[in-house]
C-alpha cells in the first residue's frame, strides 16, 4: 500500500466557508451566529469534492489511503474564543469522518482540536475523545501556535500541553505538529509559518526532555521537517551544547519527517539525513502548493514521483516510506487496515 498520512479536506463544499463568515461576523454578536444546525450538506455533495479531486489524484498518481483531517489554514484557533473555536472543530471533524464513510477503502481521519488562545488544552479532551472513540480518528493535528503567527503559548516541553499528551499515550495516536493561519503579516501562511514551526518545534524538543516523561508519545513533523533536515548538523551540535543526548537517542525514536518536500534534491536531502526508519510518505495535496513544475512538467505536490526517482532509497526503503513506518507510527491507523485483511 501507499499511504499518505497528510491530507487536508481543502475542498469542502462551499457552504463551510460561507457558514464560517457568517460564524465570524457574529462573533461580537453572539445571538446572530448560525447553529450548526444550518449547515447542511449533502452526501452527494461532499462525493463530489472528493471525487473530483483528492480522490481523482491519488488514483492518477497511485496512493491508496489518505490520513484525512480538516483544512489547516481553515482551524484559525486565533478567531473568536473557546466556544467559536470548539463549533467549527466539531463541524469540520464531522465531515473529515463523512468523507471516510463514504470513501472507507481511501481516506481516514485525523481531527483537529479545539484550540483557542489562553485556553487550557484540557479543554480539547472532550472533542478529541469524541473523534477517537466514536469516528475512528487515528491522529490528531496539534497547533502549536493557537495565536496565529504570535507565539504566546509555552513550548510543547512545557506541562501546559500534558493533558492532550496523556491521552495521546492513552489511545496510542500521533499529533501531527502543525499551525494555521497566520495572521501576522510578517509570515506568510504557508510558505514562512509553517515553516517556521516546523523547524521551531524540532527546537523546542531538542531543549527540553519530554520524553523522558512520554517515552511513547509520537509526533509528525510535517513539510519534511522545516529547516531542521537541512541544519541537522547545527541541531546535533546544539544538542551537545546543551549537555543532552545523541539526536538519535533524544529525538528519533519520538519523531518522524514526512515528505512534503516539493523538489528531487529536498527529497534526496531529507532521506540522506534523516533515517529511513524516521520519515513517512506524505504529499499535502490539494494543499499549498498546486501548479505545475515548469522544470519537470509535473505537479509539485506529486512526491511519489520523488521518492521513485530516488537512487539513494532501495525498494525495500520506499515500501517503508510508503508503508511500513505509517503502520507503525499510527497503531490505529494499522488495526483498521488489519480489520480489512489488509
Amino acid at each position: 500500500m501507499i499511504i499518505d498520512i497528510h491530507g487536508h479536506y481543502t475542498t469542502a463544499p462551499k457552504a463551510l466557508e460561507e457558514w464560517r463568515n457568517r460564524q465570524i461576523a457574529g462573533i461580537k454578536d453572539p445571538a446572530a451566529r448560525p447553529k450548526a444546525s444550518e449547515l447542511k450538506l449533502s452526501d452527494d455533495e461532499i462525493r463530489e469534492t472528493i471525487v473530483s479531486n483528492q480522490l481523482a489524484k491519488m488514483k492518477e498518481r497511485g496512493s491508496d489511503l489518505t490520513v484525512f483531517s480538516p483544512r489547516a489554514s481553515f482551524m484559525a484557533h486565533h478567531i473568536g474564543d473557546f466556544e467559536v473555536s470548539a463549533t467549527w472543530a466539531a463541524i469540520c471533524n464531522e465531515l473529515c469522518f463523512r468523507v471516510a464513510q463514504l470513501f472507507p477503502d481511501h481516506f481516514i481521519p485525523a481531527a483537529m482540536l479545539p484550540q483557542s488562545p489562553g485556553v487550557d488544552p484540557k479543554s480539547c479532551i472532550p472533542e478529541l475523545v469524541k473523534c477517537v472513540e466514536q469516528y475512528g480518528n487515528v491522529a490528531i493535528n496539534l497547533n502549536p501556535d493557537p495565536s496565529g503567527g504570535h507565539w504566546k503559548e509555552p513550548p510543547l516541553t512545557d506541562r501546559h500541553w500534558y493533558p492532550i499528551y496523556e491521552k495521546m499515550v492513552e489511545y496510542d495516536i500521533p499529533a501531527m505538529i502543525h499551525v494555521s493561519t497566520s495572521c501576522n503579516a510578517c509570515f506568510h501562511t504557508t510558505g514562512a509559518h509553517y515553516i517556521n514551526a516546523d523547524t521551531t518545534a524540532v527546537m523546542q524538543l531538542i531543549q527540553g526532555d519530554l520524553f523522558k516523561d512520554f517515552p511513547t508519545l509520537k509526533f509528525i513533523v510535517p513539510h519534511g521537517g522545516g529547516a531542521a533536515p537541512y541544519h541537522w548538523g547545527r541541531y546535533r551540535g546544539l544538542a551537545q551544547e546543551l549537555k543532552k543526548p545523541l539526536l538519535k537517542d533524544h529525538l528519533l525514536k519520538n519523531i518522524f519527517f514526512d515528505t512534503c518536500v516539493y523538489h528531487q534534491p529536498g527529497i534526496d536531502l531529507l532521506t540522506k539525513v534523516i533515517p529511513v526508519d524516521n520519515i513517512l510518505f506524505a504529499s499535502e495535496m490539494i494543499g499549498a502548493v498546486r501548479g505545475i513544475d515548469p522544470e519537470t512538467g509535473h505537479y509539485y505536490d506529486d512526491t511519489k514521483r520523488y521518492i521513485e526517482a530516488s537512487t539513494q532509497l532501495s525498494a525495500a526503503q520506499k515500501q517503508q516510506i510508503y508503508e511500513g513506518n505509517a503502520r507503525r507510527v499510527y497503531p490505529r491507523l494499522d488495526a483498521a487496515l488489519k480489520r480489512k485483511g489488509l
